[in-house]
């Protein structure tokens, strides 16, 4: 847990001073390019890590290492085919993206850029799955801080020389170079990782590995990925179709959707990484109670990681909802306090409870329910952001609603999901009190911290909620010991 803290503080920084040395603008065209970015990555990947992390376990738990290097052959050519067919079509298709799904034919330049940097991810990600294979998560989780790292060094070094107001295109172009470098980096030591164990594995066999059971896993798994994938490749053009609609220039939608998602959406998101570390140990702390049907312990495991992931959701969306403006302005030096986040943190409750919530379907079986609740909360979200982004009265803040939106479907069909298993116990109340008392401090808060700069109105926001917390019981001693366990385990 301690490096995946780590590494999203790496995230945050970098995201921070790319906002402040490039701007809002070229912030935005990076931004509404990026997810046509990773829909690429998707598209010619094929799925084909997930089906090398699968197989090459297999062999390593049946101590038949002869086998994997064979294995990491044909995914090798099977992804240098895929690179050959698919590169070519997406380039073709760039332009038509940029100019007519976009709107905005600056972006077609950094679409290039990232286009050239897939090889290296596809590579990069095949290595990644070996090591998972092997059990040898360090090396993956410490590639991640190289790259975080690098790009971090190379925003603040290299990325200001070629920054003009006059040109945010160019600066967007450098900053998707500089995620390109950040890759190159982090593929380079995931390949010395590589090229040190696998001359430690045992004499390889020379029988070719068919494809076949590696497209067997690779095909359904690349389906529901480059689903979700896709409605995120929406999303910027849904938006910016709707706030045209609506009255506002694609120039001036691209920046708004950067600031959105490049600012509001990651700093709601960062608190996120607890809850996520918790999924980590509830599937196989949920599998194994399953297993040996206790549901005793079933229940008091999921019991634990929903009030502690409910308590932290209580903490960040009372604290977004009374500071994370101003929080934006002053570590992004945006131009204005636009009033987002308090839209957002009311809702954003909720996702802090969706990555628990998803651990436990899929240790439970349900992954296919998770699968489609996910994909619910996708298409509502952007049905949703179409209709009320494009109403002139709301705009862009219409859109916010619809991401909101998205978040509580998911997180709504995941309960509704686990509450039809009948020996699994889970109820609204567990989110209730903590729900409550976010509201409550958010109305008693202005009376005591009216007028105070931000830390001192931050420190009494902590004090009245976690006092709160404290006199209604929601906090125990319990709860330490088991989030110490989480960072002993993961």
């Amino acid at each position: 847990m301690f490096v995946i803290l780590i590494s999203k503080l790496f995230g945050f920084v970098y995201r921070m001073q790319f906002m402040r040395i490039a701007g809002e603008e070229a912030v935005g065209l990076y931004m509404t390019s990026y997810p046509t970015f990773i829909f690429f990555i998707s598209l010619i990947q094929l799925g084909i890590p997930i089906a090398v992390t699968k197989i090459v376990a297999e062999y390593y738990a049946k101590n038949k290492d002869e086998h994997i290097q064979s294995v990491m052959k044909t995914a090798i050519k099977i992804s240098f085919i895929s690179i050959l067919i698919f590169f070519p079509i997406v380039a073709f298709s760039i332009p038509f993206i940029a100019k007519t799904l976009l709107h905005n034919e600056d972006i077609v330049f950094t679409l290039y850029i990232g286009l050239c940097t897939i090889p290296i991810v596809i590579f990069s990600s095949l290595i990644k799955a070996y090591l998972q294979g092997i059990t040898k998560i360090a090396p993956t989780a410490w590639a991640q801080l190289l790259e975080q790292g690098v790009r971090i060094a190379l925003i603040v070094l290299l990325l200001p020389l070629f920054v003009t107001p006059d040109a945010p295109a160019r600066t967007a172009a450098v900053a998707m170079a500089i995620t390109g470098l950040g890759e190159v980096f982090s593929f380079l030591f995931l390949a010395f990782y590589y090229w040190k164990s696998k001359r430690q594995m045992k004499n390889q066999t020379t029988r070719k590995y068919p494809a076949n059971p590696i497209f067997r896993i690779a095909l359904p798994s690349a389906g529901s990925k480059l689903f979700g994938t896709f409605t995120w490749f929406l999303e910027p053009i849904i938006f910016l179709k709707a706030l045209a609609v609506s009255g506002i220039t694609a120039s001036a939608a691209t920046t708004l959707y950067g600031i959105i998602s490049g600012v509001h959406i990651p700093l709601l998101l960062f608190p996120a990484f607890i809850p996520s570390a918790l999924a980590i140990v509830l599937i196989p702390a949920v599998s194994g109670a399953l297993a040996k049907q206790n549901w005793k312990l079933v229940n008091l495991r999921i019991a634990m990681s929903l009030r502690l992931s409910s308590l932290i959701g209580c903490l960040a969306a009372t604290y977004f909802f009374l500071h994370g403006d101003e929080l934006a302005v002053q570590l992004f030096h945006l131009e204005e306090n636009r009033g987002y986040m308090k839209i957002l943190a009311p809702i954003f409750y909720f996702y802090y409870i969706q990555s628990p919530l998803h651990a436990i379907l899929q240790a439970a079986d349900e992954a296919r329910a998770a699968m489609m609740n996910s994909i619910y909360g996708g298409v509502g979200k952007l049905f949703l952001l179409f209709i009320l982004a494009s109403q002139q009265t709301i705009q862009e803040r219409g859109a916010i609603i619809a991401i909101g939106f998205g978040v509580l479907i998911t997180s709504f069909l995941h309960i509704a999901s686990i509450r039809q298993h009948k020996k699994i116990a889970i109820g609204f109340q567990i989110f209730l009190v903590p729900y409550a008392l976010f509201i409550l401090t958010c109305f008693i808060q202005p009376i005591f911290a009216q007028g105070l700069p931000l830390l001192e109105s931050s420190l009494m926001t902590i004090a009245i909620i976690v006092g709160l917390l404290l006199l209604t019981r929601q906090v125990r001693l319990d709860d330490l010991k088991y989030i110490r366990s989480i960072f002993s385990r993961s």
